[in-house]
């Protein structure tokens, strides 16, 4: 008798192998970052105080200091804490809402191809707004400086005001198909901002890098805007995300 379609299929060996695929196991610097996070919220710590020696975490913890090095990087590469040169390792804020490590290094990993992008769209952009910018994209750009810098004076990273001037300069243009290739990676552009910005002494350094940009672009120089542009880009790529190793541990 011919059994019914579809009833005692076998599954492919395939399907058989994968589900019983190795098991992931939580990278330890993980688990220390999920502790030192308990422990900045139990102990009531705000922005400025300062962790536990690194030595002090392993023992108190039973893990190496390989261990606790690497978590306090995982730390650092999100902007949470501040290592201070034989000083220890400070809270940047009130606590540590951690960004779970596989998301941190899906971004490591797409990084490198935004700021690709960013270079050679950008160095474009800043060219051709020097030779086409009006009275009106000046007061746009000038706008944006001093945005950045009232969010830099009053202690932010000026993350509105760098988007405002980037997006000034791609406006002062006036080239439709550049302007939306930037609007197709708005969203990695956002992240590689974010992520720059919040490098120790960035937002002042960046602030200065839009102002040389804008003076190229004011007196209408091609050439030198599109160099500042470049030398600007390339220092958005230096960020300590790009040094992090996610798979080292002990």
């Amino acid at each position: 008798m011919t059994e019914p379609a579809g009833d005692h299929v076998p599954k492919r060996e395939n399907e058989v192998s994968d589900a019983l695929r190795p098991m992931a196991r939580p990278r330890l610097y993980e688990q220390v970052v999920e502790r030192l996070r308990e422990y900045v919220a139990h102990s009531r710590l705000r922005a400025g105080d300062r962790l536990p020696a690194e030595r002090e975490l392993a023992q108190r913890l039973g893990v190496s200091r390989a261990s606790v090095k690497q978590a306090v990087v995982v730390l650092e590469v999100q902007g949470l804490v501040e290592t201070r040169h034989g000083g220890g390792s400070y809270l940047v804020r009130d606590t540590l809402d951690v960004e779970p490590v596989e998301q941190l290094v899906a971004r490591r990993q797409r990084l490198p191809d935004v700021l690709e992008a960013r270079e050679a769209i950008e160095t474009k952009l800043a060219e051709l707004a020097a030779e086409r910018r009006t009275h009106e994209d000046l007061d746009e750009l000038e706008s944006a400086l001093s945005h950045m810098r009232a969010e830099i004076e009053s202690g932010g990273h000026g993350v509105e005001g760098d988007r405002r001037f980037h997006a000034a300069v791609t406006a002062a243009a006036r080239s439709a198909l550049l302007a939306e290739f930037m609007h197709s990676i708005s969203e990695q552009i956002t992240e590689s901002r974010t992520e720059s910005l919040r490098q120790p002494g960035r937002p002042h350094r960046s602030l200065r890098q839009h102002q040389a940009i804008f003076d190229a672009i004011s007196v209408g120089d091609p050439t030198r805007a599109a160099a500042a542009m470049r030398r600007h880009v390339r220092t958005v790529a230096k960020v300590r995300l790009l040094d992090w190793d996610p798979d080292e541990d002990a």
